[in-house]
């Protein structure tokens, strides 16, 4: 996966399934409908293919907090240099997503890019970094802005994977 490209570089095409992305059937769609099948597309095509439309997606790898089974998520990701940002948006829902609470559990997890599993860790930026790499973020994706107004009192948090 290379870096992200950023909005001023996006095509009119990206823009436009940038749009349907936020809508709230699109949320869905990649809420619950896109991640099954990248589940299984991700790493037959070693990265190569996702329901992300030209966007970058990673499939994380983290253990469950309760169970401590590994759980395979497909997500939108912000790839600069050798961080990967993370936004924990699930569409602007009210709630935080699973993997989230997973990931604040298990640090330690592994990213799925280019088709090899790399071995990262996971922080929850905060302050000046936070906003930094949200940021970075919404030049990746316009959509989080609309989410995080969707989200009400929820503070979409920002996760940085960083190389172990």
């Amino acid at each position: 996966m290379l870096d992200y490209k950023p909005q001023a570089e996006k095509n009119t095409l990206d823009k436009l399934l940038q749009s349907l992305a936020q809508t709230r059937l699109g949320g869905k769609l990649f809420i619950t409908v896109f991640p099954e099948i990248d589940r299984r597309l991700l790493p037959l095509t070693r990265g190569r293919l996702s329901t992300g439309l030209g966007q970058p997606v990673v499939l994380l790898h983290v253990r469950g907090a309760r169970s401590g089974v590994e759980r395979s998520v497909p997500l939108l990701a912000t790839k600069h240099d050798d961080l990967v940002v993370l936004i924990a948006s699930k569409a602007g829902a009210t709630k935080h997503p699973a993997w989230f609470h997973n990931v604040k559990a298990s640090p330690d997890v592994e990213v799925t890019l280019r088709g090899e599993r790399v071995p990262m860790r996971a922080t929850i930026a905060e302050g000046e970094e936070r906003e930094r790499l949200w940021a970075l973020a919404l030049d990746n994706y316009s959509g989080y802005a609309r989410y995080q107004t969707r989200a009400g009192k929820r503070r979409i948090p920002v996760v940085a994977l960083r190389p172990r």
